[in-house]
């Protein structure tokens, strides 16, 4: 574990974000670490000057991702780990992958982005019933998912934090419910992987999707795709190619199986460039711990919510319960609109984003409060002077 000086150090040297610009669009693109940003430059380089000549290295490089992938979902194998493009195709390939029947019932919550709620409304002409449950003012909204379970329920799909709200809900608990009542259990943590840990085994989580340019701190065009074992060779697939098969390399095989792990969801060439950054970025965030993350994202939420609870106009649109807070604080002014209010701080250098109905703010470890302060600062000073 780092020492805090050590530590502090080591967050200003990966993080030379431009000193004009407070930083707190985590929940939408993350600023990349700076050995990040060399991961890129050397796999660029290289590209350059010697091609592929270094291809065994690049397959090495791979893997090693996989593996920082299943440590930090605490997944049993790597087997259960697949590379994908974004959020949107993973929760795709479960939406399509399983064998629905007339009538089975898909539950997600009313604050769900759009992507966990389009994939399964998709499937409407196969007979598949979406239900929203309104958690927005539910006094616990873990238990009001569980309420709406019935015998027709066959998955329960929802966000680890609601990217609006910043609702952060109990993915163990309701991982427990879904399998005491025999559901599948689809989580979309692009808004918490980063954050807090996700053991996707100690929360029985049947399938997890999540993009690495947010609080991965990774760029954008990769992400992870964990599949349950049990589950692996009972989705069906849709995509197929040579990265896919069992023998993957062996090319003048004419026989071929899908791959026995979850490279079957893999069907052709990598993002080889993407898995360079995406590794480094990982690396960051293992070299500080994910308890140590979650501990400094908590600490400036609170000190968001303080100042927000303090203001005699501001309203905080983010709950505030018990084990419901992550890294999102989302606030609005009963004068000042949100898109005006955003435009306002954007020419300031402030960079957030109107989500939920308010300015959505999302630092993270390595913001400083004295960041925080100047962004206050600003706040004030942009409602001045639109009012």
């Amino acid at each position: 574990m780092l020492s805090e000086p050590a530590l502090e150090n080591l967050l200003a040297k990966e993080f030379p974000v431009d000193r004009e610009l407070i930083y707190l669009n985590h929940a939408a693109i993350a600023p990349l670490p700076l050995r990040t940003g060399q991961a890129i430059q050397d796999f660029a380089r290289e590209c350059v000057q010697e091609g592929s000549r270094h291809y065994a290295h690049w397959q090495d490089q791979e893997t090693r991702l996989r593996e920082q992938l299943r440590a930090l979902l605490a997944a049993p194998s790597v087997d259960d780990i697949a590379l994908v493009k974004n959020t949107s195709e993973g929760l795709s390939m479960i939406a399509y992958g399983l064998h629905w029947a007339e009538g089975d019932e898909v539950i997600i919550t009313n604050q769900e982005f759009p992507s966990n709620r389009i994939i399964w409304e998709s499937l409407r002409n196969q007979g598949v019933v979406v239900t929203e449950v309104n958690v927005t003012d539910a006094i616990s909204p873990d238990d009001t998912i569980i309420d709406a379970f019935n015998d027709n329920t066959r998955l329960l799909s929802l966000s680890s934090v609601q990217y609006g709200s910043g609702l952060r809900l109990n993915l163990k608990d309701l991982g427990t419910a879904c399998k005491d009542a025999g559901i599948l259990f689809c989580v979309d943590a692009i808004q918490g992987l980063g954050v807090f840990p996700h053991s996707v085994h100690e929360m029985n989580i049947d399938f997890l999707v999540a993009d690495a340019h947010k609080w991965l701190l990774g760029p954008e065009g990769i992400g992870v795709f964990y599949c349950a074992e049990k589950w692996r060779e009972r989705l069906k697939l849709h995509e197929y190619g040579w990265h896919m098969v069992e023998h993957m390399g062996d090319f003048d095989r004419r026989d071929w199986l899908p791959a026995s792990s979850a490279r079957r969801f893999e069907c052709g060439s990598p993002n080889t460039l993407g898995v360079f950054a995406f590794s480094a970025s990982l690396s960051l965030l293992q070299e500080i711990g994910i308890d140590t993350v979650e501990q400094r994202i908590l600490e400036r939420t609170h000190y968001l919510r303080q100042w927000i609870d303090q203001h005699p106009k501001l309203e905080c649109l983010s709950p505030s319960g018990p084990g419901q807070l992550a890294g999102i604080t989302t606030f609005r002014h009963p004068e000042v609109g949100p898109e005006t209010l955003f435009k306002a701080l954007q020419r300031h250098g402030l960079m957030c984003a109107p989500r939920g109905g308010g300015i959505r703010f999302s630092p993270h470890c390595y913001n400083s409060i004295e960041n925080l302060n100047r962004a206050v600062k600003v706040v004030d000073s942009c409602i001045k002077s639109t009012l």
